[in-house]
This record gives structure tokens, sequence and C-alpha cells, in this order.
């Protein structure tokens, strides 16, 4: 299951008894200046939970694997990198590989119907 925005301003106003709204207001905002921060160059901590940060890729030659004799040069550029707080580790390593081994497979197709004759 993904966790969205939207689940995390329901859960949120649930929880504080906050109006909907408001929350999604505060989280946006939030969510915005950790953006503005990280576009500037900043890195955003945010104890036990974790670190953001840009971090710069060096540019290297890449291959076209349709075309492998062609050279793609693939410039520098900036990423964003995140490391998870001592906390989150934590939670995260109690949680079974297994189940999110599960998680990853694919889910079956259900087969389709025919369509309905028509008359």
């Amino acid at each position: 299951m993904t966790l969205t925005k939207r689940d995390l301003v329901t859960r949120i106003s649930e929880e504080t008894g906050i109006v909907q709204q408001n929350v999604l207001d505060v989280l946006q905002k939030t969510l915005d200046h950790i953006s503005e921060a990280l576009a500037k160059g900043d890195n955003v901590e945010l104890r036990n939970f974790g670190v953001f940060e840009v971090k710069v890729r060096k540019a290297r030659i890449g291959r076209n694997p349709n075309a492998p004799e062609a050279d793609v040069p693939i410039p520098q550029r900036s990423v964003v990198k995140f490391k998870a707080g001592k906390e989150m580790r934590a939670q995260v390593l109690k949680l079974p590989p297994e189940l999110m081994l599960a998680r990853k497979q694919p889910k079956p197709v259900a087969p389709s119907s025919p369509p309905a004759p028509s008359q």
C-alpha cells in the first residue's frame, strides 16, 4: 500500500481534530519549504526521521542497450538523496523481508469478460 498526501491529511485531521484543509495547508507549506531549501543546495535535517541532501552526480558515458556501439554522454547533475534517521531505520529493520517481497510480486490480472452480445 502507498501512503499518499491525502492519507496523511486524513489521518492527522482525525487524530488532532484539526480541519482537513488546515492540515493540508500546513503539510503543503512544509513540503514547499523543504523543496525550496533543497533547490538552494541546503540540507534538510529532520531529527529522528532523516536527512535530505543534494549531491552532484559526476558526468559519465552511458550506453544505449539497443545500440551499444554509440556512446551517450550523461552530463553532471544534482540529485536529492535521503538518509533515514536512527529511529526510522530501527522501525524498518523490524519489517520482515518476506512481507516486502510479497508486495513486490506482480498482481494477477483477471481475465477480461467477453463483450456482451448485441441485440
